[in-house]
């Protein structure tokens, strides 16, 4: 099992947000990056919007970074933890620059950044952006192959609906091979088809423990789950929160308290379950806690008592 930490203050998200996280400055979020580091999460993730339309303010919260800044930021300030953008919205970015982004990003962090990906839900940010929300979907896909083909060909060339290129050069090339890892979050059949035909792991949105092993039997039937070993690919993620919000789909409206298991036996034992469901890593963070120090306490705590027994699962 491989851990994702779900970093704090980057977002005024308010079903995780703790009290302090407001009045927190950057020297807060780097101290709490570079103890993750430290203590051998794999994962810092780092979420994102664009911009937050009024009416969705109260239930989103007015904070998002962008992501690609904050990863870079993050990566020079650590030395193994790699980023996991959870989650850049792919329409939003015209995706040569998208892949050049990355590719420097991941270049220069000497592999550490895992591509955490959407087509999107938020309509409105799509107008605002001047998008076409209803193509989302087609760009998606079109712009992920056309940044494998930049990443991973010494001449690169595509030609599309939304993209083309011929007769270019594209350096510096990702370190990571053949690219970086393209995880697509996601809990429409559209996105797990995405998962597992141009991906290379699922990232699950609202999906309970009970469902993962059901909605996993869809992917597996796609085509491109199956080649990925023919391929000689590394397996294929499965990302679970250890507590999926208790949020209502595309609106974010909270339904009620999201549950998480506290106690050393009680995360241990669902880390096993998601283990047997099919994840092969989980996203953590405390309980809502007073300050950065108790949310670092609880860093050491989670890494001393449940890394060491759930890493081998």
């Amino acid at each position: 099992m491989k851990f994702g930490l779900g970093m704090p203050a980057l977002i005024t998200y308010p079903p995780v947000m703790s009290r302090w996280e407001p009045e927190a400055t950057g020297a807060d979020i780097l101290r709490i990056a570079r103890h993750a580091d430290e203590l051998g999460f794999d994962w810092l993730t780092v979420p994102e919007h664009i911009i937050i339309p009024n009416e969705m303010l109260e239930i989103m919260g007015p904070r998002f970074p962008e992501a690609l800044t904050a990863a870079a930021v993050l990566a020079g300030a650590t030395h193994h933890v790699s980023m996991l953008t959870y989650i850049l919205v792919l329409p939003y970015r015209n995706p040569i620059f998208l892949a050049k982004q990355i590719a420097t990003l991941d270049w220069l962090s000497g592999g550490r950044i895992t591509l955490g990906t959407a087509s999107g839900h938020m309509e409105r940010e799509f107008d605002l952006l001047d998008i076409n929300f209803h193509e989302r979907g087609k760009r998606a896909d079109e712009y992920l192959l056309a940044m494998k083909e930049l990443w991973t060909k010494d001449h690169p060339s595509f030609s599309g609906k939304y993209v083309n290129f011929d007769e270019v050069t594209f350096e510096p090339k990702p370190v990571q091979k053949p690219h970086p890892p393209i995880l697509i979050g996601g809990n429409s059949k559209a996105a797990m088809r995405r998962a597992a035909n141009i991906g290379d792991g699922w990232l699950p949105w609202l999906v309970r423990r009970p469902q993962l092993a059901q909605e996993l039997e869809y992917i597996k039937e796609q085509p491109g789950y199956n080649a990925r070993s023919a391929r000689g690919l590394a397996p294929f993620e499965v990302i679970m929160p250890l507590a999926p919000l208790n949020v209502e789909d595309y609106t974010h409206k909270e339904l009620g308290r999201t549950i998480a298991p506290k106690t050393k036996d009680a995360i241990i034992e669902e880390l096993g379950l998601l283990a047997e469901a099919g994840a092969t890593g989980t996203l953590v963070g405390p309980p809502k806690t007073p300050g950065p120090d108790r949310f670092i306490e609880w860093m050491d705590w989670f890494a001393e008592e449940i890394m060491p027994v759930t890493r081998g699962s």
